[in-house]
């Protein structure tokens, strides 16, 4: 009798599974894994979200030379101007096509939008290194970031391959793998661009590099994209300041100096608070930006969370879409507002 008030009065019972279905195929290997962590499948996220980071960030130690090399700008106050619209264009491209990259998502699956995403990475990621003008430049971002639809499937694909208690493990990579381009993709743009003024001895001006200048950090970025893609078959405010002439209140900044400014911003400014602000509000300022930092992390990875378990698997594409294009609209104001003023 006590068995029997102890049974549970619904058991769940579990989803017929269908011939040929992926999704259904995902769920049995789930059930199968005794609560492991799907480890194979975190890297493949982690690489691949850094695939599509460090295309964002390794513009900016030299956008500024970049839009100055193009003779667009009338005047060196104009600069900002232009290095702002060259900056937002990839977001712009992006917050139009993210809903459709989610919704094709749903509808064909993960993989072949993953793969198409960083194949265009590749592609025009190394066609902005060849720009030759400012609009071949922004054309080139703009199309990137239409294409670049990585961000909606993959955090979608993240949930489906973690069971409940691992996703939330599974949506902080995402995080960590953005973070981590925060710090490499400075560091390439910086010490890669223009290599025949710095390592004249391995670059010489004759070469492809010295009539490019700035295609060997897009270079490096996509033939990581390239080897991403392989396998898929398995399953700017600081730097425009930075660079300014010291009579505009500038530093002067070269793009390697703007590499390591922004690559290690975090262990070059906070020592020197220290001796700015006493012992005191370092230490308020200090407990600031680190429970900043965590709460952010935090939030996105729990509104991730609520987003892709409000709906179910085959609109998780979409609705992960939308979020990409809400925020890709306002990450694209911040640069032209920025460069205009």
């Amino acid at each position: 009798m006590d068995s029997e008030e102890k049974a549970p009065l619904l058991v769940p019972v579990p989803a017929p599974a269908v011939e040929g279905c992926p999704g259904c195929a995902m769920e049995r290997r789930k059930a199968s894994s005794n609560g492991r962590i799907p480890y194979k499948e975190l890297f493949f996220v982690g690489v691949t979200s850094l695939a599509s980071a460090l295309p964002i960030t390794c513009l900016f130690p030299f956008l500024y030379f970049m839009v100055r090399d193009f003779h667009i700008a009338k005047t060196e106050e104009d600069i900002g101007f232009y290095a702002g619209f060259l900056a937002a264009s990839y977001m712009v491209g992006r917050g139009f096509s993210s809903i459709f990259w989610g919704i094709l998502a749903d509808r064909i699956g993960r993989k072949p939008v993953i793969a198409f995403s960083i194949l265009s990475v590749v592609i025009f990621n190394t066609l902005f290194g060849l720009s030759t003008t400012y609009w071949m430049a922004i054309t080139t971002r703009l199309v990137l970031g239409a294409l670049n639809g990585l961000l909606a499937p993959i955090k979608a694909y993240c949930v489906e391959v973690c069971q409940t208690e691992h996703q939330a493990l599974g949506l902080s990579i995402v995080n960590t793998a953005w973070a981590l381009g925060l710090i490499v993709g400075p560091a390439l743009g910086g010490y890669l661009s223009q290599p025949t003024e710095k390592y004249p001895h391995i670059f010489s001006k004759d070469s492809v590099f010295g009539r490019f200048p700035y295609l060997l950090p897009c270079l490096s970025v996509s033939a990581f994209a390239t080897i991403v893609l392989i396998s898929c078959e398995w399953l700017p405010i600081l730097s425009l300041w930075a660079v300014s002439d010291r009579k505009y209140g500038g530093l002067s900044f070269s793009t390697e100096d703007i590499g390591q400014a922004v690559s290690i911003l975090v262990l070059a400014t906070y020592p020197f608070m220290t001796y700015l602000s006493g012992v005191k509000l370092s230490f308020a300022l200090y407990s600031a930006a680190m429970m900043r930092s965590a709460l952010a992390i935090t939030v996105n990875t729990g509104i991730s969370l609520l987003q892709n378990n409000a709906v179910c698997q085959e609109q998780r594409g979409t609705a992960n879409g939308i979020s990409t294009t809400a925020m890709s609209f306002f990450k694209s104001i911040a640069p032209v507002g920025a460069g205009a003023l």
